[in-house]
């Protein structure tokens, strides 16, 4: 299939390693910020006098608006320059984290959020619209490898760091080492990244744009793509922003020690990222994923029904479960950017974080409903999240078969006809 967009000039290979990292380390910011919420949830509970289902609920009231905000997006994103629309984005994401860091009480916490959402939405298919748009789909799984690392650093660094400040200066200390980082970044991402506007030599008129989001929904291979990226997201969220609570009200872990949990779990996913983006080019996207989504069942099972253990085995637990969960993301990822013609290749891409987005945010809604703090303090309902995730697992093992598009990722004997 020819592609409807003259690709971008290749850039130096120093140069294009560099963008990859500066876009990583822009997603970096985006996930620690959504991620550190999570094992944020005792301090927050105890600061704010809530329970296990508010801090869920502001969980999903980032992910509901990430995906309305990257469904709207899914209408300008392929209009405009992707460095300019990129640093805008950046720009208020980082307000909203300031928002976030001097919010009053849990209300303006939960609409700071909400603001967070809005804006970091956006960024994720900003950040695979340019990976579409400057590596070749042959070595796109590495490509994302190197970007999804963002999630190793993260957790190994991101999320102890802003625990560990918590622990000692109070919630709101991550949000402004965040509003720190992404500074930096930025600085760097303007001085580094290309100009990205070749594909706006096809932008259609802005009468066409609606009809032309409501014709993304209306391509059986796009809504099969959309249902496993909404499936596998949710499957997540039934049980991730649960695990901190869950640690320490019903195993004994100690919030400060929350930091080393995840720490365990971050060191172990900057090793396996980018050797599973190299597996997925090499064997196929559809292989790894169903390998990595069936492997991921065990760790989720465990995590949902933990016995009593003392911490060191938490910790030891903990790489599988990480490198489970974020590893199936890789070549799926890696396969999203392969479904949609080049010329819409943003617009879907946005519309399929929305989608993620969606499904992170009822997964999250859904996980908590049940969930309660019995009168000797312990969480109870957790394991029914874990057998639903298990299901739709199973689910999205089978379904992936369904996905697939233009171009093939990671089949070894078509890389020389790139």
């Amino acid at each position: 299939m020819q592609s409807t967009v003259p690709p971008a000039l290749p850039l130096p290979e120093a140069r294009e390693r560099l963008v990859l990292w500066l876009l990583a380390l822009t997603q970096f910011t985006v996930i620690m910020d959504f991620m550190v919420m999570m094992p944020l949830a005792p301090q927050l509970m105890r600061a704010f006098a809530i329970e296990p289902a508010a801090v869920s609920g502001a969980v999903s009231a980032y992910a509901w608006c990430a995906g309305i905000s990257g469904l709207l997006a899914s209408m300008y994103i392929d209009r405009f320059d992707r460095k300019r629309l990129l640093l805008a984005m950046f720009a208020l994401f980082t307000l909203s984290n300031l928002a976030c860091a001097v919010a009053p009480n849990f209300h303006v916490l939960v609409l700071s959020r909400a603001f967070a959402g809005l804006t970091g939405g956006v960024l994720a298919s900003i950040i695979m619209a340019i990976i579409g748009d400057l590596i070749p789909a042959h070595r796109r799984g590495a490509a994302t490898g190197i970007v999804m690392t963002s999630f190793s650093l993260a957790a190994v660094a991101g999320v102890p760091t802003g625990v560990m400040l918590a622990a000692h200066y109070g919630w709101a200390s991550p949000f402004y080492l965040l509003v720190l980082f992404s500074l930096l970044i930025w600085f760097g991402a303007w001085r580094v990244l290309p100009s990205l506007d070749g594909h706006l030599g096809r932008r259609v008129p802005l009468a066409q744009v609606l009809p032309d989001l409501i014709g993304l929904y209306k391509v059986g291979g796009h809504l099969k793509a959309f249902l496993l990226s909404g499936v596998n997201m949710m499957t997540g969220m039934m049980v991730i922003p649960f695990i901190s609570p869950v640690l320490v009200s019903n195993i004994g872990v100690q919030p400060a020690e929350i930091t080393f949990v995840y720490l365990a779990g971050g060191v172990a996913t900057l090793f396996t990222a980018r050797m599973l983006g190299r597996w997925s080019d090499r064997v196929g996207a559809h292989k790894v994923y169903r390998y990595v989504a069936l492997f991921s069942i065990l760790p989720l099972m465990f995590m949902t029904h933990m016995p009593q253990i003392p911490l060191y085995a938490v910790i030891l637990f903990f790489p599988f479960f990480m490198t489970a969960l974020s590893g199936r993301n890789i070549p799926m990822q890696a396969l999203m950017t392969t479904v949609p013609d080049p010329a819409k290749r943003g617009a879907f891409l946005s519309a399929n974080s929305a989608i993620q987005q969606i499904g992170s945010g009822v997964g999250a809604l859904v996980g908590g409903l049940w969930l309660h703090t019995d009168a000797a303090g312990h969480i109870s309902g957790y394991s029914l999240n874990g057998w639903i995730a298990a299901g739709l697992t199973l689910f999205s093992v089978l379904w992936i078969g369904q996905v697939g598009g233009a171009a093939t990722v990671a089949p070894a004997g078509e890389r020389q006809a790139a």
